[in-house]
C-alpha cells in the first residue's frame, strides 16, 4: 500500500514514511492509492474477532511495510484490557469499545475509555508504539510538534512519554481547556514533553503548527513530525471502532447502521467515511457540531467557509471550537473524484481565507452517494441532552457526545440502528455537568486530585518564529 497527497505533487510514499512525515511536502494530506475493499466471506471472519485482532486484520491492509509478526505484536500491546480499563455502564473493557444500549436502536460506544478519557487514546496508543518501533528500527529520533483544543494533547503526551526518541512539544489555547484538561496535560513532569500554552484559540495553535510543517528545511533539519489528525496513521487506527461497533449492534452483516459523531476537525467522521468506502455496511454518517458549524453549513448547503479566530465561539464542548477543520480536505479529496488539481485550487482559496462554493456543481450533486447529513447543537442544546439521557436512560454524557446525541435522535430511520460515538467521559467537563445535573461527574480513582499536581507549561503569543525558536533550544 502506497500513499498520495490530495495535492497531488508528492511522490507516492509508504506508511512508515508518512508516519513518521505528518504533512505531505506539498502541504496536503495523505492518502492511500485506493481504499481495500472488504468481501463479505472478510466481514464474516471479522465478525467474530477480539479487538487486538480485528484492528491487525484492517491496519495489516494499510501498513504493508511492517513484517506481520511485528505489526500484530504492536497491535496486541496496545489493545488491551488494561489499557483501555475505564470502562462505565457495565461495559466490558476487554471489548475495548463496547456499546452502551440506550434503548432499542440506540446505542453508544465508548471510544473513551484509555488513559487520558478521549477517544484520541484509541489511534493514539497504537502512535506511540509505531514512532518508536518504527524510529529504533531506522535509529532516528523525532521532535512531534502538534495543536490541541483539549483530548488530541493530552493522548499524544500520555502516548509518547518515556518513549525513547521521541520528543512532544504540544500547542493548546490558553485558558480555553476545561480544569482536567489542563491538568492531563501540564501535570505530565516527564522531560521528553512540552507544554505551550498560545494566547489564542485552537486555530491559531493548529495554524502554527501547519507553518512549521511546510517550512521543509526547518522540518528536515530538526525532525519534525506531527501526531494530530492531519497523521493518516491516527485515521487509519480510528477505522477500527466503526467496524468493532458495527459488529456489536447486528447480528447479521445483511444489516445497516449509522453513526453519530460529534465533529470539529472532520478526523474521526473521516474514518467512519473510509470504512464506508471499504465496505462497511454504514447507512448514514451523522456529523453534528457545536455552535462552530463550519462543517454543517457545509454540507446543509455546499459552501466551506472557515471562519477567523475573532468569528469562533468558545463553548462547552471546546474539543469542537474548531472553524478550519483539517481532515476535511481527504473528504472533499474523494468527492471530487480525487483530482488533485481541484483539490490545489481549493485550497489556495482556503488558505487566503477564503470559502468555496460547491453547490450547483457536479460534485456536489454526488454528496448523497458518502451518506452524510449534519446537525448542530448549541449550549442550551447540550444541557437539555444531558439531562435528558440522565433521566431517561441513567446515563452520564459529556457535552460533545450530548452534541452527537442531540443530532442523532433528529436523523434516525425506522430498523437502522444508530450508534453515538462516545467521544469523552463526563469528568473532563465537569462544571457544565454541575451545570446541567447539578451533581459531580464520576472520575476514576487514578485520576483523582489531578487538579492540584505541579503543572509545567509556558505560555506564548501564536507567534510561529517564537514557537520554532523554542524548539531549537529544547532539541
Amino acid at each position: 500500500m502506497r500513499y498520495i497527497s490530495t495535492r497531488g505533487h508528492a511522490v507516492p510514499q509508504a506508511f512508515c514514511d508518512i508516519l513518521l512525515g505528518g504533512l505531505a511536502p506539498d502541504g496536503g494530506l495523505y492518502l492511500p492509492e485506493s481504499y481495500p475493499q472488504i468481501s463479505r466471506s472478510e466481514l464474516d471472519a471479522w465478525r467474530k474477532l477480539a479487538y487486538a485482532d480485528l484492528a491487525y486484520e484492517i491496519l495489516a491492509k494499510f501498513i504493508t511495510d511492517i513484517p506481520a509478526g511485528d505489526l500484530k505484536s504492536l497491535v496486541a500491546r496496545t489493545y488491551t484490557a488494561e489499557v483501555y480499563r475505564h470502562a462505565r455502564n457495565g461495559g466490558d473493557a476487554a471489548q475495548i469499545t463496547p456499546l452502551t444500549k440506550l434503548e432499542d436502536g440506540l446505542y453508544t460506544q465508548e471510544l473513551s475509555n484509555g488513559p487520558t478519557l478521549a477517544f484520541k487514546d484509541m489511534a493514539m496508543q497504537l502512535l506511540g508504539n509505531l514512532f518508536e518501533y518504527v524510529l529504533d528500527k531506522r535509529g532516528e529520533a523525532i521532535n512531534i510538534l502538534g495543536a490541541t483544543s483539549g483530548d488530541t494533547g493530552s493522548a499524544a503526551e500520555y502516548a509518547m512519554r518515556g518513549k525513547h526518541n521521541v520528543k512532544v512539544f504540544m500547542l493548546s489555547p490558553d485558558g480555553k481547556m476545561s480544569a482536567f484538561q489542563r491538568a492531563q496535560m501540564y501535570s505530565l513532569q516527564d522531560a521528553n514533553i512540552f507544554n505551550i500554552a498560545v494566547t489564542g484559540l485552537f486555530d491559531d495553535a493548529q495554524d502554527i503548527v501547519k507553518a512549521v510543517s511546510n517550512d521543509a528545511g526547518f522540518k528536515k533539519q530538526y525532525k519534525i513530525g506531527a501526531v494530530n489528525s492531519i497523521n493518516w496513521a491516527r485515521v487509519a487506527a480510528q477505522i477500527v471502532y466503526y467496524f468493532q461497533g458495527y459488529f456489536l449492534a447486528t447480528k447479521s452483516n445483511d444489516e445497516q447502521v449509522a453513526f453519530a459523531v460529534p465533529s470539529g476537525n472532520f478526523g474521526n467522521i473521516c474514518a467512519g467515511h473510509i470504512a464506508r468506502q471499504m465496505g462497511l455496511p454504514i447507512a448514514r454518517l451523522v456529523l453534528a457540531t457545536n455552535e462552530n458549524d463550519v462543517l454543517d453549513e457545509f454540507f446543509k448547503t455546499g459552501v466551506y467557509r472557515p471562519r477567523n479566530t475573532a468569528e469562533t465561539s468558545i463553548t462547552s464542548s471546546p474539543s469542537m471550537d474548531i472553524s478550519k477543520a483539517s481532515n476535511f480536505e481527504r473528504f472533499v479529496f474523494d468527492l471530487v473524484g480525487r483530482d488533485p488539481s481541484i483539490v490545489r485550487d481549493l485550497w489556495a482559496r482556503v488558505d487566503k481565507g477564503e470559502a468555496f462554493d460547491l453547490s450547483g456543481t457536479v460534485y456536489w450533486s454526488r454528496l448523497p452517494e458518502f451518506g452524510f447529513v449534519s446537525g448542530k447543537s448549541t449550549h442550551a442544546d447540550r444541557i437539555r441532552t444531558i439531562r435528558y439521557a440522565h433521566g431517561r436512560y441513567n446515563v452520564m454524557l459529556d457535552t460533545h457526545t450530548a452534541d452527537g446525541l442531540k443530532v442523532a435522535l433528529e436523523n434516525r430511520q425506522p430498523g437502522v440502528p444508530m450508534i453515538v460515538l462516545e467521544t469523552a467521559q463526563p469528568a473532563k467537563f465537569e462544571e457544565t455537568i454541575r451545570e446541567a445535573l447539578g451533581a459531580e461527574p464520576v472520575r476514576p480513582a487514578d485520576l483523582a486530585g489531578i487538579e492540584s499536581l505541579p503543572q509545567r507549561v509556558v505560555v506564548m503569543a501564536p507567534d510561529v518564529d517564537a514557537v520554532k525558536q523554542f524548539v531549537v533550544e529544547h532539541v
